[in-house]
């Protein structure tokens, strides 16, 4: 563990931001429960609603919401899988 740590400091000092963003990203799966980020645009036809849309990323019920997505998705997929 220490060596991931050391890599994640050395990275930031001498590696380019995407690089130094990389392994970060590895430092923190490593630490904690696995994540994935994404960037999601505003749907067309709702520019109206940037500021509602913005606030979706602080919004908690909005997280829970995707969470609950995200289970069904990856129980749909499991099925498919098991059932092919």
């Amino acid at each position: 563990m220490n060596t991931l740590v050391k890599r994640w400091i050395d990275a930031r000092d001498k590696q380019p931001e995407s690089e130094y963003e990389e392994v970060k990203r590895k430092f923190e799966m490593a630490l904690g429960t696995p994540f994935i980020t994404i960037c999601l645009e505003i749907p067309d036809g709702f520019e109206n609603f940037k500021i509602e849309f913005l606030k979706l990323e602080k919004d908690q019920q909005f997280h829970e919401d995707v969470k609950d997505l995200i289970k069904k998705r990856l129980l749909l997929d499991s099925r498919h899988k098991n059932g092919s």
